[in-house]
């Protein structure tokens, strides 16, 4: 049982993570009806951009502004020269944008900075620390009790500001229905800046943490495609439909890695959370917590 638990605690830390990353996708769409494909992208490009300023001679405290700052810069620039020139084209047309976004981040960064895999410390152990439960202990990674908690408090913010605060309101509002937010003065391109320029910054603490894990690589592009099952089963609109999807695939990989993977010749959870989500699309195609959406056809 002791076993059990690790397993799960794993699984629901990593969860966490994926819900981070697909946070990333749900700011951006809730205000633009826009799949940002080019998310992936730019959580390798700030990770590695960090590291990078590192290599530099920057220390810690002084890189870490340095990369929230360009990320910044990028979501601005991506919706000022990218998106706004599309507002009122297809969803077909902004969607093969950020594809071919993703690939001009992906060069930049990797013409910048290269390509050889970096390792990110941030000193923190990758090592066993153990919680006594019924005389024994229960081992989880400080490594992924760390990256947990940073990526629940950052979830955890960003739900409070988009729920509670003008911004959010204003945000809510857009999603809802573009033109009559504008009719009572919302402002649309200020929200829509605000919005890429938070997804910019999640992208770097998303690459933050699991540079830490696996290394600072172009494989972390790999990641937004394991927060697609997560945006499929909570649903494309909604911030805590995500975080409660990625404790659920967080939670099954992990689990069934371990006790079916055996039988199977393991690799279950690089397919399984894809079957999930295949599953909720033939019975609940919405998610667990978005809007049913209906067209005049």
């Amino acid at each position: 049982m002791n076993f059990f638990f690790e397993v799960l605690v794993g699984g629901l830390l990593s969860g966490v993570m994926y819900s981070l990353v697909a946070l990333g996708f749900v700011l951006i769409y809730k205000a633009s009806g826009v799949f940002n494909f080019a998310q992936g992208a730019m959580v390798f490009f700030a990770v590695l951009s960090f590291v990078g300023f590192m290599e530099l001679g920057l220390n810690f405290w002084v890189a870490l502004p340095v990369t929230v700052t360009l990320m910044v810069v990028v979501g601005v620039v991506t919706e000022r020269l990218v998106l706004r020139p599309l507002v009122g084209q297809s969803e077909d047309t902004l969607l093969m944008a950020t594809i071919g976004l993703a690939f001009v981040i992906e060069g930049v960064a990797q013409l910048a900075w290269g390509v050889k895999v970096r390792r990110l410390e941030l000193g923190i152990a990758d090592e066993p620390m153990g919680w006594l439960a019924d005389n024994a202990d229960i081992l989880v990674s400080q490594l992924d009790v760390a990256a947990g908690l940073v990526a629940g408090i950052m979830v955890a913010v960003l739900a409070l500001i988009f729920s509670k605060t003008k911004v959010g309101r204003g945000l809510r509002a857009v999603a809802d229905d573009n033109a009559a937010a504008l009719s009572v003065g919302i402002p649309l391109k200020q929200i829509l800046v605000v919005v890429w320029a938070t997804a910019g910054v999640v992208a770097l603490v998303a690459g933050m943490m699991w540079g830490a894990r696996s290394g600072v690589q172009f494989a972390l592009v790999g990641v937004a495609l394991k927060a697609m099952p997560v945006l499929i089963i909570g649903g494309f609109t909604s911030v805590p439909g995500v975080i409660v999807a990625g404790l659920i695939v967080g939670a099954a990989e992990k689990i069934a890695e371990v006790y079916l993977g055996p039988f199977v010749g393991g690799g279950i959870e690089g397919w399984l959370p894809y079957v999930l989500a295949v599953l909720f699309l033939l019975v609940r195609p919405e998610g667990l917590f978005g809007e049913k959406i209906i067209r005049r056809v």
